[in-house]
């Protein structure tokens, strides 16, 4: 065993899935948050690849403070317009010259900015719906010190600052990730009605959950109000047996509550994004690095989309938690919840934390001595290879959002 400071202890209470109310929240790919999301952490990845390339090593960069401002729009059955575009920021640092090359930092961001929306909101016409700006301010070269050259020393932390992470998904957790995950993947391959701007909100009192879901409709892919409740009525549908899939309890969906069909008051959008009227974004303010918001859990505040993925606590503490949870969640018997925290030191390895904590409750024919071992076996190899992480993020193999 390595002399990592490892801690397992076992949780006073009870797991979550035992609480009597639960509370579980995404925002889907195409909410203001998580657009923002998507964009800085695309971009981050460009940057980090670019880098690479060029001099086969990473250089300082952050693209994590990117901010969306809502513009205007006109949906009407059959298809409406934009009426003033919405208007999207990058902003972080960048290193922009190194061993006296220049290297085109903000082109970079803007063109896989670009992509990137293209890609994903097919309803959302890049050269006229939206504004992409970008505003890098200079990263220093100087810092490599801290990230250590390919092969040798691992990066030194750059805050001290933590990570949290756990394992498994409840019921209700997988049915909110699940439900938005799916609406805009398989169904809205075969209901191109379907916007990609999807909230999910859980909430599980006892053995009853109730899900609400906020699905933005496109407005091209409606003649009326009569096809408009049809699509509300088919999502609902949808999802109540979605939600079969992942419990036995009983489940309860509501589709677009706010709407007034007598005042003509409904969810219809022009781009399938609430971004095109009046909802603002900003990187962090959505999902967590598992892609879940959940209040019965603790959380970090940290932005893990944008920041760079080599020593960047807030990023990578944040998925290796997540990652080291589930590793302990698979491999080690009789655990029916873990909770991971990892919190760093500035200037010290990014593998040696300065804790790693583990919280977990044990089955009830398990004693936490029993696995003490196993589990602490699990986190050090975890930790151990930690490095590993960074490359994932940057081929795009983890989410962080």
């Amino acid at each position: 065993m390595s002399n990592r400071n490892i801690r397992v202890e076992e949780t006073e209470g009870i797991a979550v899935e035992d609480e009597h109310v639960e509370i579980v929240e995404r925002k889907g790919v195409g909410h203001p948050d998580s657009i923002c999301d998507g964009v800085a952490e695309e971009v981050s990845r460009a940057l980090a690849q670019t880098y690479k390339e060029r001099f086969g090593k990473p250089l300082h960069f952050n693209t994590d403070e990117t901010q969306l401002v809502a513009g205007t729009a006109a949906p009407a059955f059959g298809g409406g317009e934009m009426l003033e575009p919405i208007y999207l920021l990058i902003v972080g640092r960048a290193t922009k010259e190194y061993q006296g090359e220049r290297i085109p930092a903000e082109t970079i961001a803007l063109r896989t900015a670009r992509e990137y929306l293209e890609e994903t909101f097919p309803y959302l016409d890049v050269g006229s719906d939206i504004i992409i700006d970008v505003k890098l301010g200079e990263g220093s070269g100087d810092l490599q010190d801290v990230f250590g050259e390919d092969g040798e020393a691992v990066p030194m932390a750059n805050d001290t600052s933590y990570g949290v992470g756990h394992a498994p998904l409840t019921e209700t957790e997988r049915i909110v990730y699940n439900t938005e995950h799916r609406l805009n993947t398989e169904y809205a391959a075969e209901n191109p009605v379907v916007g990609q701007d999807i909230k999910v909100m859980g909430k599980r009192e006892g053995n009853h959950i109730d899900v609400t879901v906020a699905v933005a409709m496109v407005d091209e892919h409606v003649a009326g109000l009569e096809e408009y409740q049809t699509a509300v009525a088919d999502v609902k549908e949808y999802i109540e047996g979605l939600a079969t899939e992942y419990t036995d309890r009983d489940v309860t969906v509501h589709v677009n509550t706010a709407d007034d069909y007598e005042e003509g008051s409904i969810y219809l959008t022009t781009t399938g994004l609430s971004a095109e009227q009046g909802d603002d974004g900003s990187v962090g303010r959505g999902n967590r690095a598992n892609g879940l918001i959940t209040p019965n859990r603790p959380m970090s505040m940290e932005a893990t989309s944008g920041k760079n993925p080599i020593n960047h606590i807030g990023k990578i503490y944040n998925l290796l938690s997540t990652d080291i949870a589930e590793a302990v969640a698979a491999d080690v018997a009789g655990i029916e919840q873990v909770q991971i925290r990892l919190l760093s030191q500035i200037g010290r390895p990014i593998d040696q934390p300065h804790v790693a904590d583990a919280k977990v409750v044990t089955s009830e024919d398990v004693t936490l001595e029993d696995i003490h071992a196993d589990i602490e076996a699990t986190i050090d190899e975890e930790l151990a290879g930690v490095t590993n992480l960074t490359q994932r993020v940057i081929d795009g193999d983890i989410s962080t959002f």
